[in-house]
């Protein structure tokens, strides 16, 4: 199929806001035509192919559809099935990937992108949940970028926060870059059990209390660990399950793309619409790392894209608030 290879080669090249819109329309035509749920799905909301001229005019799939098709290109095997970490009794999401190396070559050069080279970092990675769960595009990513350290303390932890505090301690008083990345409810408890003063570490959350503590407002939480640990700005992971790409935030909850990668803010009252810079509502995502299943989703976030094209999340949908996005499922 070497019109797919020479599209999967430019996944990782784009470099300006033509390239970008000349890419997402490639990949457009290809998944309508060779996936068949986001075809019936476009077909469905009576979509002219024909008219599409620009990335902001193709249709999002709605993330729901994830929890109920194998969203996959039409004669593609899987290598892995990652799963999203729901609450008990609710459905999940399950995310079929064809290569599994294109979400390795996403997230290796998203985390160039943004922090330098991984073999730098001594990388910490505090996810429990998503350990226990299995099947997690997270833990996926924080292992390979642990391999790629190379660093003897890189490491996942599980409960063992005694032993996490004894690791900090010796690396505190060292020269290398220490990387922590915690789902939000761990790092709580390691602040509360093990405080310590460690003003240079890189403090990555997740995000997600997954039921075990009360949920809380984001700058709370930020100044609570900031506090806590002595730093400047608490760092903040925007990935999920049915995507292959990260946004990550440096601070104050604002959140950045690679350049593979876009955020589009929909109408909730009309999710076939957009809305201009500034205005709140739901996040549609690009990314064409999502080459092999679709790369244009309508999530069940809500924010606002700010001028500098940079992005905020303001929550999560409710069930009630969904309206229009309950397409095909079922």
């Amino acid at each position: 199929m070497p019109e797919l290879s020479g599209i999967e080669k430019q996944i990782f090249k784009v470099n300006s806001v033509d390239k970008f819109n000349e890419l997402s329309l490639k990949i457009f035509h290809f998944q309508y035509e060779k996936n068949t749920v986001y075809r019936k799905f476009a077909d469905y909301i009576h979509t002219d192919i024909s008219r599409i001229e620009h990335h902001s005019q193709i249709p999002f799939l709605p993330i729901e559809l994830f929890k109920q098709h194998q969203i996959i290109i039409d004669g593609f095997q899987t290598e892995e099935v990652f799963t999203s970490s729901g609450t008990t009794g609710l459905q999940t999401s399950s995310h079929f990937v064809a290569k599994a190396d294109v979400y390795t070559k996403s997230f290796t050069k998203g985390f160039e992108h943004f922090f330098g080279q991984p073999n730098d970092f001594v990388i910490l990675a505090l996810l429990p949940s998503y350990l226990e769960q299995g099947a997690s595009s997270l833990v996926f990513m924080a292992q390979k970028l642990i391999e790629m350290s190379g660093q003897t303390e890189s490491d996942f932890y599980l409960h063992n926060y005694e032993q996490l505090f004894e690791v900090l301690k010796k690396l505190r008083s060292g020269k290398k870059k220490v990387m922590l990345l915690g789902v939000t409810y761990a790092l709580l408890d390691l602040a509360e059990q093990f405080p310590i003063n460690f003003p240079e570490i890189i403090m990555v959350e997740t995000g997600g209390m997954k039921g075990r503590r009360q949920e809380m407002i984001r700058e709370d939480l930020h100044e609570k660990l900031k506090k806590v640990f002595g730093i400047k700005q608490v760092f903040s992971e925007y990935g999920m399950t049915e995507l292959l790409s990260q946004a990550w935030s440096k601070g104050e909850g604002v959140f950045e793309t690679p350049p593979w990668m876009k955020v589009l803010i929909r109408d909730v009252n009309d999710p076939l619409s957009l809305l201009p810079k500034g205005k709140s509502g739901g996040i549609n995502v690009i990314d064409f790392a999502n080459l092999y299943s679709c790369s244009f989703i309508a999530t069940s976030d809500l924010g606002k894209v700010l001028p500098d094209k940079k992005f905020t999340i303001l929550g999560r949908f409710d069930n009630s608030d969904v309206r229009g996005c309950n397409l095909m499922v079922g």
